[in-house]
């Protein structure tokens, strides 16, 4: 299915507007308004708009709660520029095929091409209900986010959550956790044979973090990554630390919960362990499901994502990670999407989703 020049243009349109608005992960609400705006303004359907806090959706006219829905999310928020950047990067710029400008890859592309997709399928008969949804504090894994806004959607039966993926179909992603981490010693003279070496203990747990292998490992994910990122010890040169903290990082596969991975660490480490957060396990989607067999059948090739995205935070929902754009320009200075990958979302994206029996 062709996208219509119409489709290109406003997309292309919204995401200027969209890079010209800080929406930093939790300070989204002037883009969210700016987006609601520009739905009520221009929308080629009629739909009404939806938002809880910086949350926006809409739901395809003619909702039966007896089919299937889709839903279809991009997020709204962005990271903090990083430094680098030769251009501004609050401001929209074009050079031919290319738009650079923050948010522009992640995830600005997937969101004004999901959004002309929606449209599309509003227009043509379908044999399931189609939700848009712009998520926040995407980038944070906040709790104002996707989790907050799924319980005043209608029951969703599977999701694509767009991301820049070159279009090619993720259909897992590894989970995240992050420990804190704390060896305690015997604070002690450094001239002496004395105290008890906090720094010593916790070098030890360093070292299984740094060579355990598991047993089970993902065809599409691998094995489970352990890193130790962070480390602080001592006071000052002659004084042994008493206490030696250290932070790691943990991207787990469908193998393992995370739940099930800090039960493994507590019993193998020394030093007192905590997870900040738990929540975020590996997810993943049958190969089976429509979605996949569709997009497969359009030449995509299935693959285990690294990154984490809204899919960790669905509740156990099916889930495809797809998009416009390349993952390798996220999180870059002079962040760039090109015009065509928009077109390409949305036309791979329509001739995918019309016709889906779900």
């Amino acid at each position: 299915m062709k996208a219509s020049e119409a489709n290109v243009r406003q997309a292309v349109e919204l995401l200027k507007v969209l890079i010209s608005t800080p929406s930093i992960s939790r300070e989204e609400g002037d883009a969210t308004d700016k987006l609601q705006l520009f739905i009520e303004r221009g929308a080629p359907v009629r739909c009404e708009v939806h938002r809880h806090l910086n949350n926006l959706w809409c739901v395809a006219p003619g909702f039966d709660a007896s089919r299937p829905t889709l839903l279809l999310d991009a997020h709204i928020d962005t990271v903090k520029p990083v430094t680098g950047w030769s251009k501004h990067p609050f401001t929209p710029i074009v050079e031919g095929d290319v738009i650079y400008g923050l948010g522009s890859n992640d995830d600005g592309a997937s969101l004004v091409a999901l959004l002309q997709v929606f449209y599309n399928i509003c227009q043509t008969p379908q044999q399931y209900n189609t939700v848009f949804l712009a998520s926040a504090e995407e980038e944070v894994s906040g709790a104002n986010g996707i989790e907050a806004v799924l319980p005043h959607l209608p029951a969703i039966s599977c999701a694509i959550i767009g991301e820049p993926t070159s279009m090619q179909p993720a259909v897992a992603e590894k989970g995240l956790m992050v420990l804190d981490c704390i060896a305690e010693g015997i604070s002690g003279h450094a001239a002496r044979n004395e105290g008890v070496n906090a720094l010593y203990k916790a070098l030890t747990d360093i070292e299984w973090f740094r060579n355990h292998k598991y047993d089970k490992a993902s065809g599409l994910l691998g094995d489970v990554k352990m890193t130790v990122t962070q480390i602080s010890a001592g006071t000052q040169h002659n004084v042994i630390p008493d206490k030696c903290s250290y932070v790691v990082d943990i991207r787990s596969n469908e193998c393992y919960s995370n739940q099930e991975l800090l039960g493994i660490i507590k019993s193998n480490v020394g030093s007192n362990v905590t997870a900040r957060s738990t929540r975020l396990n590996s997810s993943s989607i049958a190969l089976e499901h429509p979605l996949v067999q569709r997009s497969v059948a359009m030449g995509g090739v299935p693959y285990g994502s690294p990154t984490l995205s809204n899919n960790a935070l669905l509740g156990g929902i099916p889930a495809l990670k797809m998009g416009p754009g390349d993952t390798t320009r996220s999180h870059t200075a002079n962040e760039f999407v090109l015009i065509s990958e928009i077109r390409d979302g949305i036309e791979k994206f329509c001739t995918m989703l019309d016709g889906l029996k779900l």
